[in-house]
């Protein structure tokens, strides 16, 4: 039985509780010690979605800003690949040197997509990791392979960033970041319904 923090009027009650300690997700945990190895903050704000500010600073939306199928690891996961598809010089720039208001840099968000698949194929996580924005459907109907429709313009960007990622200082974190998430789903699917993120068929493959 657990008892209310109250006492009865005229009665005195315990001495307030020292709070020792905080819990936090541990997928929002895994992914800010990646984003720590290389180096980058990550600071939460009302005022903005996702916001690299070119000096180490990634700002992601606070969770009332977020919609239901959001986790602060997908974003993390997501601007990793932005930085990686940009390349080293774009990690000083604002946003990776990107904008969103016109189409000018739709490729490279498709790039994005492309490598962000082809890296949570590795660990069975491509539809946990999907991206949340208006584009989801491209990165839905990207094949087996991301990176094997030398048609599309997004796929060379792809290939270069997923070289990137394949190399230090990026293999490191990105690798632990990536089974780290794979363990946790395997030890929670098995207690989630079957509309839970973490109740994704854990295979490799398109969504």
């Amino acid at each position: 039985m657990q008892f209310a923090d109250t006492a009865e009027p005229g009665r005195q009650g315990p001495p307030p509780r020292t709070v020792m300690h905080r819990y936090e997700d541990p997928l929002s945990l895994i992914w800010r010690a990646a984003a720590a190895e290389l180096g980058w903050q990550v600071a939460r704000s009302a005022e903005v979605y996702a916001s690299w500010d070119g000096r180490g600073t990634l700002t992601l939306s606070e969770p009332a800003g977020l919609d239901a199928d959001d986790s602060l690891g997908q974003l993390i996961f997501h601007e990793m690949c932005h930085a990686l598809v940009e390349g080293e010089a774009a990690l000083a720039l604002p946003d990776f040197g990107l904008e969103n208001i016109d189409d000018r840099h739709l490729v490279r968000e498709h790039a994005t997509h492309r490598l962000q698949a082809t890296l949570a194929d590795r660990v069975g996580l491509r539809r946990f990791f999907a991206v949340t924005t208006d584009w989801r459907p491209y990165y839905e109907a990207l094949g087996p392979d991301p990176m094997a429709d030398l048609d599309d313009p997004a796929t060379p960007l792809a290939r270069a960033g997923l070289a990137r990622a394949d190399a230090e200082p990026w293999a490191g974190p990105l690798r632990r970041a990536l089974e780290r998430t794979a363990a946790l789903a395997r030890l929670v699917r098995p207690l989630c319904a079957p509309d839970h993120l973490w109740a994704l068929d854990a295979e490799p493959g398109p969504c």
